[in-house]
């Protein structure tokens, strides 16, 4: 189902994707090892965060905070937008309008 959204789903994908890039143990999520990681080309790398944008987009729909190893990525419906902080500081806000 995902989050609910008017701006066009795939430029929300492309910021997701981007954020989850500037995560950088992002990879926890998915339960990697940080030396599996190191090894994964760059095209791969890229192709992981962008199944975990999409992941986060869904997931959050259900689960309004899904923490992305450092990070927590928020989903605020009131104001709606898709917020990503790394402690208590916020690394991107994504509108979904």
């Amino acid at each position: 189902m995902g989050v609910k959204h008017g701006r066009d789903y795939a430029l929300i994908l492309a910021d997701l994707t981007e954020a989850m890039a500037a995560v950088p143990d992002s990879y926890i999520f998915f339960e990697m090892d940080p030396e599996d990681w190191e090894h994964l080309p760059e095209a791969d790398r890229s192709e992981v965060w962008e199944a975990l944008a999409e992941d986060l987009f869904y997931g959050l729909g259900e689960q309004p905070v899904i923490n992305v190893g450092s990070a927590v990525v928020m989903h605020d419906s009131a104001v709606h937008r898709i917020n990503v902080l790394i402690g208590e500081e916020e690394l991107t806000s994504i509108s979904l309008i």
